[in-house]
């Protein structure tokens, strides 16, 4: 069979997206019509299917994704150099509920996991150190390393030291972030024990921070203040740690229900095909998942600019809705704050990949997400609360929304990528390649490929594979991160260092 050298996504479309690399000179036969390609097009971008004159909106998704910057004939193709983003600053919205129509069957599917003493389930057991500031990070890892050399790992799933430089120095909302974020690491149920490492002199006080961690298990989070040691601070801090192991190394997964999973999404080095092939197979995925009573998160509150009334809409009640306008024009106020503009997004990376304007990566972002109605928002930092489909909000930046969709909650996280990336936070962050080149070129760090629905595979084939592959990954198997050990947090920042 040969496979499509083209793609109309909507029938509303002004444009197509070429699947493979197409030479001027060849023509595309669309909406009854031979168009003769005007220039070289490289594969996931655009190309015109109708005449365009300048300021008019050109249309992909069957939403306007900008507008034309100059004259444009049908056969052009379509980049950031004749296309211009249509998003200024905030903006008054409207509720218009849209009830979508579910036909998604339950399922009696199961995954193995960690049943924690407060009810919770957690995909891993792993021992966390946890600095309270950046000053302990080097006697954190020292602490995390000799740990490693003592046990080999054997019966726990890793041993990580969570660095980063806050702690001190932060004012207000900043120190806030900071302690909320960490507090969610410790209570994070993939952990089978945690070292709190405090210096003690710093901002985040620590018995200020343990007494946020409510009421937690005492004998799996503990708290060392190296300043308070008498003698050597490593050796007592390897004693809490063998401690620690000696608990955890005794759990056993148990088969839990998948209404118990929280995924997060995420997209990152996004390209023409992210909208098309990984987005979408993902936002099944979502759907799925919340159909069996388990739970998605959406971040990237930048990359809703565009496609943000696509969300607010499909809202359960007003008062959600509502919420959901406050995150995107808050979000918006703190660009226009820094004196950026709204629209100021694709990366190098994504331009190269045929996204040209914000709304053109928007559009396509938000189908991560499926069409299940919102249950929830969550500001930065917060726990999740809800089941099914829950909003978060925190930036594109890839390290600093994965460990906000970690932070939350979230057991792993679900992150698309058509450029590649090899990188993953504190829980285990799945690749999925939205093309069959970066799968065949980088399979040390995609998890899986959504390319294939380039290369003939169809969503209905494709989906019980990849929730099987899901499934397998929640029930222990490693994702590619955690194979070649990248593990890593950021914690979001706005204000003043002092």
């Amino acid at each position: 069979m040969a496979l499509a050298s083209f793609l109309k996504i909507n029938v509303a479309d002004s444009v197509v997206v070429c699947l493979q690399a197409m030479k001027k000179g060849e023509i595309i036969e669309a909406d009854g019509q031979s168009i003769i390609l005007n220039q070289d097009t490289p594969a996931g971008h655009k190309v015109l299917i109708k005449d365009v004159k300048a300021g008019e909106n050109i249309i992909k998704y069957g939403y306007p994704i900008g507008h034309a910057t100059e004259n444009l004939k049908a056969g052009d193709w379509v980049n950031e150099n004749n296309l211009k983003t249509n998003l200024s600053g905030t903006l008054e919205y409207t509720y218009n509920p849209v009830n979508e129509v579910f036909s998604i069957k339950k399922e009696n599917r199961h995954f193995k996991a960690y049943k924690r003493s407060n009810g919770d389930v957690g995909i891993r057991n792993e021992i966390w150190i946890v600095p309270t500031v950046g000053c302990v990070n080097g006697i954190a890892e020292r602490l995390a390393n000799q740990l490693r050399k003592e046990t080999g790992c054997r019966d726990i799933d890793a041993i990580c030291a969570w660095h980063h430089n806050y702690g001190c120095s932060q004012l207000s909302e900043d120190h806030e972030n900071t302690r909320k974020v960490l507090r969610d690491i410790c209570l994070h149920p993939n952990a089978g024990g945690v070292l709190v490492l405090s210096l003690g002199c710093e901002n985040n006080q620590p018995e200020d921070f343990m007494a946020m961690l409510g009421n937690y298990d005492k004998s799996r989070i503990r708290l060392l203040v190296t300043q308070k040691v008498e003698g050597d601070e490593v050796e007592e801090g390897m004693r809490i740690l063998r401690e620690l192991y000696d608990i955890a190394r005794k759990d056993q997964r148990v088969e839990v229900p998948v209404s118990e999973l929280r995924v997060g999404l995420k997209c990152g080095g996004s390209d023409g095909f992210s909208g098309i092939t990984a987005n979408p197979l993902v936002g099944e995925f979502s759907d799925w998942l919340v159909a069996q009573g388990g739970t998605s998160v959406l971040t990237e509150v930048p990359e809703m600019f565009g496609a943000e009334t696509i969300l607010m809409n499909r809202c359960r009640t007003e008062e959600i809705f509502n919420q959901t306008v406050k995150m995107i024009n808050n979000f918006k106020n703190y660009f226009l704050s820094h004196g950026e503009p709204v629209g100021e997004n694709p990366s190098p990376g994504n331009k190269a990949g045929g996204i040209s304007t914000l709304e053109d990566k928007a559009l396509g972002c938000t189908q991560k997400c499926g069409k299940a109605p919102v249950s929830g928002v969550m500001e930065y930092g917060d726990r999740m609360q809800n089941n099914g489909l829950n909003l978060l909000s925190a930036p594109g930046n890839d390290l600093v929304a994965a460990t906000a969709l970690a932070s939350c909650g979230c057991h792993l996280v679900l992150f698309t990528t058509g450029r590649g990336t090899p990188f993953g936070t504190f829980v285990p962050t799945m690749k999925i390649a939205t093309n069959p080149t970066l799968a065949k070129n980088k399979p040390q760090w995609v998890d899986f490929s959504a390319g294939q629905l380039v290369e003939g595979r169809t969503m209905q084939e494709l989906v019980p594979e990849f929730i099987d592959k899901v499934l397998a990954v929640a029930s222990g198997q490693p994702a590619r991160n955690e194979e070649n050990d990248y593990r890593e947090i950021s914690i979001f920042k706005n204000g003043v260092t002092l």
